[in-house]
């Protein structure tokens, strides 16, 4: 289905932040878990969260799943059975949003299972360094269950995103192998400031050369960073890979992991659209926001692709 929709539409339009959303709608995401809980909380809130974004012209809704892990919920005191409840309700959330767009429109979106890594569950700000460090059977336990229950309550793609190491992603394409084969990826990565290697240092040509070994991921590219150094990185990226590009930056505020506080402007509604010539030029082909971009950023950026907004 990506593969279908990127040809029928040349550039597909990502939704954006999931938690400043709910937090318009009055959700608490302060805790550890973030907006996880809100499946079991705010429900409903999530699937107008799914509906906004659609309205405003995206073709994705990206599941609340990004921190939404077996062992953090476990962690805070869920049993076995209602965590995976709560991924699978998460899924079934996008995909209502998702049928009942299609339905009114007659556009049909994709639901995009969200895979965070590992330092999302950690809470400390580590998937903006990439400070830590499991073995590769460990990074596979962590995500295989996750994986699999988004898989059996049917998204249509795998996001991989926010991926901050080596060791890690490499993991996770060889999950991807034994777990999802024929099921559509893509992989997103956070990286430094400068744009050019992975927070933990490794080099964007040796990611590369893993994603285009690896049949399941039909785009690469940058999220969760400034608009700036996202641009910077799909530039390099562009020289390594063919693969199709994706991008999809913050609002325009820095985030301090420190104090977990963001800064700066995050009101121009432009920001993504400004920036989507460059993105195009690059070979982008999956364009949206993540942290704090809101419905009117995308609204603008799905006019600036081209495509109709509800």
């Amino acid at each position: 289905m990506l593969t279908r929709l990127l040809a029928q539409r040349g550039t597909i339009v990502l939704d954006g932040a999931m938690a400043t959303e709910l937090e318009k709608r009055g959700v608490d995401t302060s805790g550890p878990l973030w907006s996880a809980l809100a499946m079991r909380d705010a429900p409903e809130a999530i699937a107008e969260v799914h509906r906004s974004f659609f309205a405003a012209g995206a073709d994705v809704a990206t599941t609340n799943t990004y921190q939404a892990n077996l062992d953090a919920y476990r962690r805070a005191g869920l049993s076995g059975p209602d965590a995976e409840n709560l991924v699978r309700e998460a899924v079934r959330l996008a995909r209502r949003a998702r049928d009942e767009h299609a339905a009114a429109t007659g556009r049909h979106g994709l639901v995009a299972g969200s895979v965070g890594p590992y330092g999302a569950y950690l809470a400390d700000g580590s998937e903006y360094t990439g400070a830590y460090a499991l073995s590769d059977a460990d990074f596979r336990g962590f995500h295989r269950p996750r994986l699999r229950l988004l898989l059996e309550a049917g998204v249509d793609v795998l996001a991989l995103e926010t991926m901050p190491q080596g060791p890690e992603i490499r993991a996770l394409l060889g999950l991807l192998a034994d777990e999802a084969a024929g099921v559509p990826a893509w992989l997103s990565l956070s990286v430094r400031d400068d744009g050019e290697a992975l927070r933990d240092g490794t080099p964007l040509e040796d990611v590369t050369a893993w994603a285009q070994a690896c049949p399941q991921v039909r785009l690469l590219g940058v999220n969760c960073t400034r608009v700036e150094t996202a641009t910077t990185a799909l530039g390099l990226l562009a020289d390594l890979t063919s693969l199709p590009l994706i991008v999809y930056p913050n609002s325009g505020e820095e985030y301090d992991a420190a104090t977990k506080t963001w800064s700066g402007d995050g009101e121009n509604e432009g920001v993504l659209a400004q920036a989507l010539p460059a993105w195009k030029a690059l070979g982008a082909r999956a364009v949206g926001g993540c942290c704090r971009t809101t419905p009117a950023q995308i609204r603008a950026l799905a006019a600036a692709v081209g495509e109709p907004t509800a």
